[in-house]
């Protein structure tokens, strides 16, 4: 195997492998050595490089890297053990050598891996931490994406995400807060922010802000695999999660249909057949067990709204009144820019190009989001204002920041004047 393709190996394993390492070696280690954790993980990727460029890959990769980075941790505890006082759920085996391998090797098991990314979730959502460093926190440890994914995500500079992973770091190690599962008294707050998590960690796989790819599902599988955790969970297992679920199902069945041979293929020219059906059979039964109860959550209304996008057999048959009436239920639960772009979308094709243009120019807060732009721009294309669809879509291209999204703005420029470079 060449080293290109070791080291892509070794990136995608680092997205499926670091967030349960890191949670797992936490757990050992204590909440207060959170980057002697991350440090293990990327010394153990690191490794796994090297050796596999001269060794050839493991048959068991995985397995590869949860027993180096067991003797990692191994040796760590044993260099300092002595000297140093380790807070954790093994502290207490730590000093003997006759328990401390088989304590470290059962929260290495498969069950204990799952366990312990859970109780990293709820530890990192933990209300002394503010919100958004507990998002900015597990979306770097627990699910391995950059600052700068995150500041993108969050509408933000990178500056500010780093601050607010710092910060919630402090506060693990200050407050010494466990990895453990919140009592059911405070599990509603605690597990509202690590939903908000997983949406976000799916958004950037779905739209991803650095890959040159239309989608990262890696990203998608990975927020989708952590959601099924929580429905496995009896603890975790609420109307909201299945909602959550029902979410992500409906929008990874498009993946196929969404990039072809010459690149990003809009909702509008998707070709339908190729919806994943099965994934979006899961999505409606999700849905549907996520109405017990009489919790009404924005992924309860996002799922509906891409509910109706699936029922519909092409996009000019799709019931943008009722998209609309469930945008304006969902802006009482989550206002903010985002929604109301989407708003302004739905009123463009549930009333008129002009009043959804319109809607468009009363929102204030995006001038610096190419989604809205590229919207601008469609809706005066629509209305026959080439002019200003052509000044939308420049400022959008100039805005974006993949290269996917580009090159989608660049053939709307070039459909407009072919001339234009």
């Amino acid at each position: 195997m060449s080293s290109q393709s070791i080291n892509q190996l070794a990136g995608h394993l680092f997205r499926h492998e670091a967030g349960k390492m890191a949670a797992v070696l936490t757990r050992i280690l204590g909440s207060d050595r959170l980057e002697v954790a991350e440090d293990i993980v990327q010394d153990t990727l690191i490794k796994a490089m090297e050796t596999w460029r001269f060794n050839g890959v493991p048959e068991n990769p995985s397995a590869w890297l949860h027993t180096v980075a067991k003797n990692k941790a191994l040796d760590y505890i044993r260099s300092r053990a002595r000297h140093e006082q380790i807070h954790s759920e093994i502290a207490r085996t730590i000093h003997s050598e006759w328990t401390l391998p088989s304590s470290v090797s059962r929260l290495f098991s498969e069950h204990e891996m799952e366990d312990s990314q859970l109780r990293m979730m709820f530890a990192a959502c933990h209300p002394s931490i503010p919100e958004e460093s507990q998002v900015a926190l597990v979306l770097k440890v627990l699910c391995g994406l950059s600052a700068r994914e995150i500041a993108v995500a969050f509408l933000t500079n990178e500056e500010t995400i780093q601050k607010r992973i710092f910060r919630a770091k402090e506060k693990l190690r200050e407050e010494r807060i466990n990895l453990e599962m919140p009592v059911q008294t405070f599990l509603s707050d605690r597990i509202e922010a690590v939903l908000k998590v997983l949406y976000l960690l799916f958004n950037e796989g779905y739209h991803p802000a650095e890959s040159n790819a239309q989608t990262r599902e890696d990203l998608c599988e990975e927020s989708m695999r952590l959601v099924y955790l929580l429905i496995q969970n009896p603890v975790t297992r609420q109307p909201k999660v299945f909602a959550l679920m029902a979410l992500m199902c409906f929008q990874a069945s498009r993946f196929d249909a969404r990039s072809d041979s010459v690149g990003f293929v809009s909702l509008e020219q998707q070709d339908r057949s190729l919806w994943n059906k099965a994934l979006m059979d899961q999505g409606f039964s999700w849905l549907e067990q996520s109405s017990e109860g009489d919790e009404l959550s924005e992924y309860h209304v996002e799922a509906a709204i891409a509910a109706v996008h699936m029922k519909a057999s092409s996009f000019q048959e799709t019931n943008w009144r009722q998209l609309l009436s469930l945008y304006d239920v969902l802006g009482t639960l989550k206002s903010g820019p985002i929604v109301a772009l989407n708003r302004a979308i739905a009123i463009g094709y549930a009333r008129s190009y002009s009043e959804g243009l319109e809607a468009l120019k009363n929102i204030t807060e995006l001038s610096n989001n190419h989604y809205y732009h590229s919207a601008t721009g469609n809706f005066c294309l629509l209305l026959g204002q080439q002019d200003k669809a052509m000044e939308a879509y420049t400022k959008a291209m100039q805005l974006a920041t993949a290269t996917v999204d580009k090159d989608f703005l660049q053939k709307k420029i070039n459909s407009i004047s072919p001339s234009f470079v």
